[in-house]
Protein backbone atom coordinates (compact mmCIF):
# COMPACT_ATOMS: atom_id res chain seq x y z
CA UNK A 1 0.00 0.00 0.00
CA UNK A 2 1.30 3.37 -0.35
CA UNK A 3 0.96 4.41 3.36
CA UNK A 4 3.57 4.29 5.98
CA UNK A 5 3.46 0.80 6.60
CA UNK A 6 3.17 -0.32 2.91
CA UNK A 7 6.73 2.32 2.14
CA UNK A 8 8.47 0.81 5.13
CA UNK A 9 8.18 -2.84 3.93
CA UNK A 10 8.77 -2.03 0.67
CA UNK A 11 12.06 -0.31 1.35
CA UNK A 12 13.31 -2.86 4.34
CA UNK A 13 12.99 -6.11 1.57
CA UNK A 14 14.68 -4.16 -1.09
CA UNK A 15 17.49 -3.84 1.28
CA UNK A 16 20.49 -5.36 1.15
CA UNK A 17 23.16 -6.96 3.66
CA UNK A 18 26.44 -4.76 3.20
CA UNK A 19 29.71 -6.22 4.53
CA UNK A 20 31.60 -9.33 4.08
CA UNK A 21 29.65 -11.64 5.56
CA UNK A 22 27.38 -14.76 4.11
CA UNK A 23 24.33 -12.76 3.40
CA UNK A 24 26.46 -9.64 1.87
CA UNK A 25 24.77 -8.64 -1.25
CA UNK A 26 21.23 -10.71 -0.51
CA UNK A 27 18.22 -8.89 -0.12
CA UNK A 28 15.82 -9.04 2.94
CA UNK A 29 12.85 -9.67 0.45
CA UNK A 30 14.89 -12.94 -1.51
CA UNK A 31 15.38 -14.15 2.17
CA UNK A 32 11.70 -13.86 3.37
CA UNK A 33 10.43 -14.93 0.40
CA UNK A 34 12.98 -18.23 0.23
CA UNK A 35 11.27 -18.88 4.21
CA UNK A 36 8.24 -18.17 2.89
CA UNK A 37 8.19 -20.81 0.39
CA UNK A 38 9.80 -23.44 2.69
CA UNK A 39 7.25 -23.05 5.51
CA UNK A 40 4.13 -23.15 2.83
CA UNK A 41 5.93 -25.42 0.24
CA UNK A 42 4.54 -23.70 -2.53
CA UNK A 43 6.79 -20.79 -3.94
CA UNK A 44 3.15 -18.35 -5.42
CA UNK A 45 1.63 -19.19 -1.76
CA UNK A 46 4.95 -17.62 -0.46
CA UNK A 47 4.87 -14.58 -2.61
CA UNK A 48 0.65 -14.13 -2.20
CA UNK A 49 2.22 -14.16 1.91
CA UNK A 50 4.55 -11.08 1.08
CA UNK A 51 1.87 -9.33 -1.24
CA UNK A 52 -0.12 -9.55 2.14
CA UNK A 53 2.13 -7.59 3.94
CA UNK A 54 3.00 -5.13 1.77
CA UNK A 55 -0.68 -4.50 1.17
CA UNK A 56 -0.09 -4.53 -2.52
CA UNK A 57 -2.14 -3.81 -5.14
CA UNK A 58 -1.57 -6.75 -8.38
CA UNK A 59 0.24 -10.27 -7.64
CA UNK A 60 3.82 -11.47 -8.38
CA UNK A 61 4.43 -14.51 -9.54
CA UNK A 62 7.97 -16.91 -9.98
CA UNK A 63 8.69 -18.11 -13.73
CA UNK A 64 9.40 -21.01 -12.54
CA UNK A 65 7.98 -23.21 -9.35
CA UNK A 66 11.30 -24.43 -8.63
CA UNK A 67 14.74 -23.11 -7.69
CA UNK A 68 16.55 -21.95 -10.43
CA UNK A 69 20.71 -20.93 -10.44
CA UNK A 70 22.51 -18.36 -13.07
CA UNK A 71 25.32 -19.66 -14.30
CA UNK A 72 27.37 -16.80 -16.43
CA UNK A 73 30.47 -17.21 -18.59
CA UNK A 74 32.65 -13.90 -17.84
CA UNK A 75 36.15 -12.68 -19.13
CA UNK A 76 38.69 -10.26 -18.21
CA UNK A 77 37.51 -10.28 -14.16
CA UNK A 78 40.14 -7.82 -12.48
CA UNK A 79 41.73 -7.27 -15.78
CA UNK A 80 42.57 -10.71 -16.62
CA UNK A 81 41.70 -12.50 -20.37
CA UNK A 82 40.55 -15.54 -18.98
CA UNK A 83 36.61 -17.24 -19.26
CA UNK A 84 35.37 -17.46 -15.35
CA UNK A 85 32.23 -19.71 -14.54
CA UNK A 86 30.27 -17.67 -11.67
CA UNK A 87 27.06 -18.95 -10.37
CA UNK A 88 24.75 -16.90 -8.62
CA UNK A 89 22.92 -13.64 -8.84
CA UNK A 90 25.09 -11.84 -6.26
CA UNK A 91 28.45 -12.66 -8.07
CA UNK A 92 26.97 -12.41 -11.26
CA UNK A 93 25.45 -8.78 -10.70
CA UNK A 94 28.71 -7.58 -9.28
CA UNK A 95 31.29 -8.86 -11.35
CA UNK A 96 33.96 -6.79 -12.84
CA UNK A 97 34.23 -8.64 -16.00
CA UNK A 98 32.60 -8.88 -18.97
CA UNK A 99 29.40 -10.99 -19.03
CA UNK A 100 29.78 -13.74 -22.45
CA UNK A 101 27.10 -16.14 -22.14
CA UNK A 102 24.04 -17.18 -19.33
CA UNK A 103 22.43 -20.05 -18.87
CA UNK A 104 20.10 -21.32 -16.10
CA UNK A 105 20.15 -24.55 -13.90
CA UNK A 106 18.19 -26.38 -14.77
CA UNK A 107 17.75 -25.44 -18.01
CA UNK A 108 14.21 -26.39 -18.21
CA UNK A 109 12.55 -26.29 -14.72
CA UNK A 110 8.78 -26.67 -14.00
CA UNK A 111 7.38 -23.27 -15.47
CA UNK A 112 4.81 -21.66 -13.12
CA UNK A 113 1.27 -22.18 -15.53
CA UNK A 114 -0.22 -18.94 -13.97
CA UNK A 115 2.91 -16.96 -15.79
CA UNK A 116 1.68 -18.33 -18.71
CA UNK A 117 -2.01 -17.58 -18.51
CA UNK A 118 -1.40 -14.20 -17.23
CA UNK A 119 1.22 -13.26 -19.94
CA UNK A 120 -1.89 -14.77 -22.14
CA UNK A 121 -4.31 -12.53 -20.69
CA UNK A 122 -2.42 -8.92 -20.55
CA UNK A 123 -2.64 -5.80 -22.37
CA UNK A 124 0.78 -4.86 -22.04
CA UNK A 125 4.04 -7.28 -21.02
CA UNK A 126 6.99 -4.96 -19.59
CA UNK A 127 10.38 -6.07 -19.57
CA UNK A 128 12.46 -4.21 -17.34
CA UNK A 129 13.79 -1.94 -16.16
CA UNK A 130 16.11 -4.00 -14.12
CA UNK A 131 19.74 -5.66 -13.87
CA UNK A 132 20.29 -6.83 -17.49
CA UNK A 133 21.81 -10.55 -16.72
CA UNK A 134 20.51 -11.32 -13.72
CA UNK A 135 16.56 -9.73 -13.33
CA UNK A 136 15.62 -9.36 -17.08
CA UNK A 137 17.15 -11.83 -19.31
CA UNK A 138 16.56 -14.71 -16.96
CA UNK A 139 12.94 -14.85 -17.50
CA UNK A 140 13.48 -15.43 -21.44
CA UNK A 141 15.26 -18.40 -20.71
CA UNK A 142 12.22 -20.24 -19.52
CA UNK A 143 10.66 -21.60 -22.32
CA UNK A 144 7.02 -21.64 -21.80
CA UNK A 145 7.47 -18.17 -20.80
CA UNK A 146 9.70 -17.11 -23.67
CA UNK A 147 6.97 -18.30 -25.52
CA UNK A 148 4.18 -16.99 -24.50
CA UNK A 149 5.71 -13.66 -24.68
CA UNK A 150 6.26 -14.70 -28.46
CA UNK A 151 2.26 -15.87 -28.81
CA UNK A 152 0.83 -13.06 -26.49
CA UNK A 153 -1.64 -10.66 -28.39
CA UNK A 154 -0.33 -7.65 -25.41
CA UNK A 155 1.71 -4.85 -26.34
CA UNK A 156 5.36 -6.23 -25.73
CA UNK A 157 7.58 -3.53 -24.23
CA UNK A 158 11.18 -3.13 -22.94
CA UNK A 159 12.46 -0.56 -20.70
CA UNK A 160 16.19 0.65 -20.96
CA UNK A 161 18.00 1.39 -17.94
CA UNK A 162 18.68 5.06 -17.43
CA UNK A 163 22.02 4.27 -16.39
CA UNK A 164 24.10 1.08 -16.95
CA UNK A 165 24.81 -1.18 -14.11
CA UNK A 166 28.87 -0.84 -12.33
CA UNK A 167 29.84 -4.31 -13.41
CA UNK A 168 27.18 -5.67 -14.52
CA UNK A 169 26.47 -3.79 -17.48
CA UNK A 170 29.84 -1.06 -17.16
CA UNK A 171 29.49 0.90 -20.38
CA UNK A 172 26.09 -0.33 -21.92
CA UNK A 173 24.34 2.08 -24.36
CA UNK A 174 20.65 1.53 -25.27
CA UNK A 175 21.53 0.11 -28.72
CA UNK A 176 24.14 -2.77 -26.78
CA UNK A 177 21.08 -3.97 -24.13
CA UNK A 178 18.48 -4.40 -27.59
CA UNK A 179 21.86 -5.98 -29.68
CA UNK A 180 22.79 -8.51 -26.73
CA UNK A 181 19.08 -9.49 -26.62
CA UNK A 182 18.78 -10.00 -30.31
CA UNK A 183 21.96 -12.33 -30.06
CA UNK A 184 20.81 -14.11 -27.60
CA UNK A 185 16.91 -14.79 -28.56
CA UNK A 186 17.35 -14.08 -32.15
CA UNK A 187 13.00 -14.41 -32.54
CA UNK A 188 12.15 -12.36 -29.89
CA UNK A 189 9.73 -9.65 -31.28
CA UNK A 190 9.39 -6.21 -29.20
CA UNK A 191 6.43 -3.28 -30.32
CA UNK A 192 8.33 -0.66 -28.06
CA UNK A 193 10.98 0.26 -25.79
CA UNK A 194 11.44 2.87 -23.79
CA UNK A 195 14.18 4.86 -23.42
CA UNK A 196 15.26 8.30 -21.61
CA UNK A 197 17.09 10.98 -23.73
CA UNK A 198 19.39 11.55 -21.66
CA UNK A 199 21.09 7.58 -21.97
CA UNK A 200 20.48 8.10 -25.91
CA UNK A 201 24.40 8.74 -27.30
CA UNK A 202 23.64 7.34 -30.88
CA UNK A 203 19.80 7.43 -31.53
CA UNK A 204 20.63 5.84 -35.34
CA UNK A 205 22.20 3.20 -33.32
CA UNK A 206 19.35 2.84 -31.24
CA UNK A 207 16.83 3.04 -34.01
CA UNK A 208 18.63 0.03 -35.92
CA UNK A 209 18.53 -2.07 -32.81
CA UNK A 210 14.81 -1.93 -32.45
CA UNK A 211 14.28 -2.33 -36.19
CA UNK A 212 16.15 -6.07 -34.87
CA UNK A 213 13.19 -6.57 -32.92
CA UNK A 214 10.46 -4.83 -35.06
CA UNK A 215 10.11 -2.08 -32.13
CA UNK A 216 9.31 1.48 -32.11
CA UNK A 217 11.82 3.19 -30.11
CA UNK A 218 10.18 5.65 -27.51
CA UNK A 219 12.84 8.23 -26.41
CA UNK A 220 10.90 10.14 -23.56
CA UNK A 221 11.95 11.60 -20.12
CA UNK A 222 11.13 8.81 -17.75
CA UNK A 223 14.03 9.66 -15.27
CA UNK A 224 13.72 10.11 -12.35
CA UNK A 225 14.86 13.61 -10.19
CA UNK A 226 17.42 13.30 -6.89
CA UNK A 227 18.14 16.77 -5.18
CA UNK A 228 17.39 18.45 -8.39
CA UNK A 229 19.95 15.84 -10.16
CA UNK A 230 19.03 13.12 -12.49
CA UNK A 231 18.65 10.03 -10.74
CA UNK A 232 19.51 6.57 -11.43
CA UNK A 233 16.14 5.17 -11.43
CA UNK A 234 12.82 5.61 -13.38
CA UNK A 235 10.34 8.03 -12.06
CA UNK A 236 7.60 5.55 -11.58
CA UNK A 237 4.36 8.53 -12.81
CA UNK A 238 6.48 9.22 -15.81
CA UNK A 239 7.22 6.07 -16.73
CA UNK A 240 2.82 4.96 -16.14
CA UNK A 241 2.50 7.77 -18.17
CA UNK A 242 4.72 6.84 -21.37
CA UNK A 243 2.70 3.35 -21.02
CA UNK A 244 -0.74 4.54 -20.75
CA UNK A 245 0.48 6.44 -24.18
CA UNK A 246 1.43 3.46 -25.73
CA UNK A 247 -1.73 1.43 -25.05
CA UNK A 248 -3.40 4.27 -26.59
Amino acid sequence: GDDTWGRTWSRVLQHRFKGEGELAGHAVGNLLISALWEETGDVVAGLDWVAALLEAQGRVLPVAREPVDLIAEVRGINGAEEITTLRGQVDIATTTGEVLSLRIDPPNPQPCLSVVEAIGAARMVVLGPGSWFTSVLPHLYVRPVHDAILATDATRVLVINVTAQEGETTGFTPARYLENLVATFPDMRLDAVIVDPSSVRDEQALVAACQELGATPVIEEVRAVEGGAPGAVHDTLLLASVFQRILN
